[in-house]
């Protein structure tokens, strides 16, 4: 099996690409521990967690290298603008490194261009002026836009937007939209977006199969629950 496939990473690279995520409900303490655990065995680039788990993480990771990552209205994106703004900038006061933060699909879908990229943009100009200039860090920001849900020209005119503001990733999926990331989802947005962005390919992200694909297609950062197991599959194939 390791001639027929070609190897674009070293592990140190590929675990430097996963945001290992848990974002269910249910989570709990004890389950947040044991993935801080694993986020510092693997050193992935990030935990992504929901907000009221941030101060939780942060204690658990503190000393290492591996970013907390929380979620802006999350899982829908249906908050208002005064909401989403109110999240962020309490995830950044909280601890986290990143967020990712879900586009209002129902503005998108109602042709309202000028609202995403108002929205976005204040979004973007708070955290970038107020939490950079009080905590003197760069908050990588991520926008969601659920590629499921999207037509191909929906899909290019959000991503020049999202890029345009001076965001770090376009995101393609929250996990509970219609469906999760495919290949042709992430080659679709690098056909229209500069590598000046990232792009995060979430949703469905099970094998390393899989995150070798999508890293092929363009992808610089896999959102996953499966990191464990795609790093764990990358260590049978290719480094015993």
């Amino acid at each position: 099996m390791k001639g027929l496939v070609i190897i674009t990473l070293t592990r140190e690279q590929l675990a430097k690409t996963i945001d290992l995520t848990y974002l269910k409900p249910i989570a709990n303490v004890k389950e947040i521990e044991s993935l801080c655990k694993n986020a510092k065995k693997y050193h992935f680039a990030s935990l992504c967690i929901s907000p009221c788990m941030i101060t939780i993480a942060k204690r658990f990771l503190a000393e290492t290298d591996i970013k907390v990552c929380s979620v802006v209205g999350f899982p829908l994106g249906v908050n208002t603008t005064e909401t989403k703004v109110f999240e962020a900038k309490d995830n950044v006061k909280k601890g986290a490194d990143e967020i990712d933060v879900v586009m209002n699909l129902g503005a998108l879908k109602s042709g309202n261009f000028t609202f995403i990229e108002k929205e976005l943009l204040i979004i973007v100009n708070v955290i970038r002026r107020e939490q950079m200039a009080e905590y003197n860090k760069h908050i990588n920001i991520k926008i969601i836009i659920e590629t499921g849900n999207l037509l191909k020209d929906e899909i290019k005119k959000v991503c020049k937007i999202i890029e345009d503001i001076g965001a770090d990733f376009i995101q393609t999926s929250t996990g509970y939209g219609a469906r999760g990331v495919e290949l042709d989802d992430v080659r679709l947005i690098r056909e229209v977006v500069t590598r000046n962005i990232g792009v995060k390919a979430s949703g469905g992200i099970r094998s390393f199969k899989d995150a070798q694909a999508l890293i092929d297609a363009g992808a610089t950062r896999l959102g996953t629950s499966a990191g464990v197991e795609i790093m764990d599959e990358y260590i049978d194939l290719f480094d015993k």
